[in-house]
C-alpha cells in the first residue's frame, strides 16, 4: 500500500509562528500514522512571487508547490487570523492554485482539507476558519469536520520543549489527522 501524500501550507514570515508549528503538529499526527509529508512554511510562502494569472510562466518556488499540492492526497491549510481574514501570504499561496484549472483533479477536488487557525481572539478565530472553508468548498476540496481555532490571547499552544501545552489541543491534532487520513483513503 502507498503511504498519503499530505502537504502543509501555512505560517507567516516570522519563523516559527504558531500557525505553522499547528500546521506541522497535524503533519506530524498524519506521518505517525503512515503518511508522508511536506511542508510549506513561512519562508517558503515568502518566497512565491504575487500569483498574477496572466503571467505564463512560473517561477522554481512556485512550480513546486504546485506539483506538490497536484500530487497531495491531504491538505492541512493554516492561516493567522488577520482582522477577521486569512492572510496574504496564505492567500496568495492558495491563489497559485488556479494553476490546478484544468487537471484531471481540479483544485483541491476530492481531497481532504484540514483547517487550522490562530488568532488572538475567539471572533478571529471563527470568522478566518469560516473563510478558510469557503475557500475549500469554492476549491472542490473536502474540509475535515473538525477544524482547529487557537485563541492565542488566551493560550499558549506549545509547552517549552515544543510540544502540544494540553491535552485537549493534541486530541484535536489527533482528531484532524485521522480525519485527513480517512478522507484521503477513500479517495485513493
Amino acid at each position: 500500500m502507498i503511504a498519503p501524500y499530505i502537504v502543509g501550507i501555512g505560517g507567516t514570515t516570522r519563523p516559527g509562528s504558531s500557525g505553522e508549528r499547528m500546521v506541522r503538529a497535524v503533519l506530524a499526527a498524519t506521518e505517525r500514522n503512515g503518511a508522508t509529508t511536506r511542508m510549506f512554511g513561512g519562508a517558503e510562502l515568502s518566497a512565491l512571487p504575487h500569483f498574477a494569472p496572466e503571467d505564463a510562466e512560473r517561477s522554481d518556488a512556485q512550480r513546486e508547490f504546485v506539483e506538490a499540492v497536484r500530487a497531495a492526497d491531504g491538505i492541512v491549510i493554516g492561516s493567522p487570523g488577520y482582522h477577521g481574514g486569512v492572510s496574504g501570504l496564505v492567500k496568495n499561496a492558495i491563489d497559485l492554485l488556479e494553476d490546478l484549472r484544468d487537471d484531471r483533479r481540479v483544485y483541491f477536488d476530492g481531497r481532504a482539507v484540514g483547517l487550522v487557525v490562530t488568532a488572538a481572539g475567539w471572533q478571529a478565530c471563527g470568522v478566518t476558519l469560516q473563510a478558510l472553508r469557503g475557500i475549500v468548498h469554492a476549491m472542490r476540496g473536502w474540509p475535515t469536520p473538525i477544524g482547529i481555532a487557537v485563541n492565542t490571547f488566551e493560550q499558549q499552544p506549545f509547552a517549552q520543549d515544543g510540544s502540544l501545552a494540553d491535552d485537549g489541543l493534541r486530541r484535536q491534532v489527533a482528531m484532524q489527522a485521522d480525519q485527513i487520513l480517512l478522507l484521503a483513503g477513500a479517495t485513493r
